[in-house]
Order: C-alpha cells, then structure tokens, then sequence
C-alpha cells in the first residue's frame, strides 16, 4: 500500500490518499494502427545511421556519457545551480508532515499546473476535517515533491461540490509590462527585387 500524504492543520494531522487525474479517463484517448495491404499491423523502426540496418522496437535507449564518451549511472550525477554548486536534494513529501498554509486566487494563477490530484482519506474524521479549512473558497499550499529531487514544486489545496484536490504546479515566468513600456520595433526596411534578378531556373 502507498504511503499516506500528511497534513497538519493547527497541529492536526489528516493522513490523505492520492489518486492522480489521467487526461484519458477524462477525455478518452485515440490510437491509430497502420496496417498493410494484407490488414496485418504495421510496427515502427528506427533505420541507424549507417543507412542499412534496422532496429527493432526495444532496440534504442537514452544514455548519459561523460566527456570522454563513457557511460554514466544516473544515481552517480549531482545537481548543481547556475554557478556550479552542489543543490541540496530535498525529501519527500511522504516522509514528513507537511503544513500548508493559507494563499490566495492570484498566488495560485501564477503556477504552470504539472498535475492534479483527488484527495481521498481512509477516516471520513479526516475528510470532514479538512472540508473544513477549505469551504468557502479557501486555498492552501505547501512545498511538494512526490520523490526526493532537486526542488520542490508547490501544491495547491482547494475544494468544490465535485471533492478535494491538490494541484501542483511551479512558478510561471509572466513578464508583465505597463502600455509606455511596450517594445517599438524598428521597421524593416525591404528591398525590391526586379525581375532580371530572380534565378527562374532554380524555382
């Protein structure tokens, strides 16, 4: 069984199960099959760059190489910043109590949303509880990451009539600019072109 997600509300811990929103359960999916003229499915593969031999399906894969074009485990790699500093990992959030705290509609918006989640809890004790903190339209959010990384994203708590939900999202880079700060740009001036110029044998 998954571990449980933690919230903690005025010291009052609420044990949540998640359970992810699939894009195709909600919209349904289409596939499309090639088949050839005998009506037998038709499969992809990836001709290498030799030119003449062809590789099955399984056949690829993505490696990280050094410098000298050696192979890397990717458990081996340390991330680092702008300036080449080690980044502190950050835990996961299954592993602690997490305390939201109360945000606001315009915090939220600015978020680029990566997933969405439906809040479930084991004890309906809980459910009702945080029902509580978010009726009437109040939104909470804390630090997320579903693994141990590099970075946190943050999560968004919010409910309506169809039931509870976590967001998680990362900040948006929206450049706002006032009416006088917008870019002029320089025309561009075009050149004529006659006739005699134009290369009609390459057309």
């Amino acid at each position: 069984m998954a571990k449980p997600l933690i919230l903690s509300f005025d010291g009052q811990e609420i044990s949540l199960r998640l359970t992810k929103v699939d894009r195709e359960k909600l919209y349904g999916a289409v596939e499309i099959e090639a088949l050839d003229e005998n009506g037998d499915p038709l499969f992809l593969r990836v001709l290498a760059a030799d030119g003449k031999t062809v590789i099955d399906k399984g056949g690829t894969a993505l490696a990280t190489l050094n410098e000298a074009g050696d192979s890397l485990d990717r458990n081996t790699l340390i991330p680092v910043n702008a300036d080449g500093e080690p980044i502190e990992p950050v835990v996961s959030s299954f592993d602690i109590v997490n305390k939201p705290t109360l945000t606001d509609a315009e915090d939220y918006l600015s978020h680029n949303v990566k997933s969405v989640y439906i809040l479930d809890a084991a004890i309906e004790e809980d459910l009702e509880l945080l029902k509580g903190y978010l009726e009437g339209g109040d939104l909470y959010k804390f630090k997320f990451s579903f693994r141990a990384g590099p970075e946190y994203d943050e999560a968004f708590l919010l409910g309506n009539k169809n039931g509870i939900f976590m967001i998680v999202g990362s900040q948006a880079n929206l450049p706002f600019i006032k009416l006088n700060e917008a870019t002029v740009l320089e025309p561009i001036e075009e050149e004529e072109i006659s006739a005699e110029e134009i290369d009609f044998d390459l057309l």
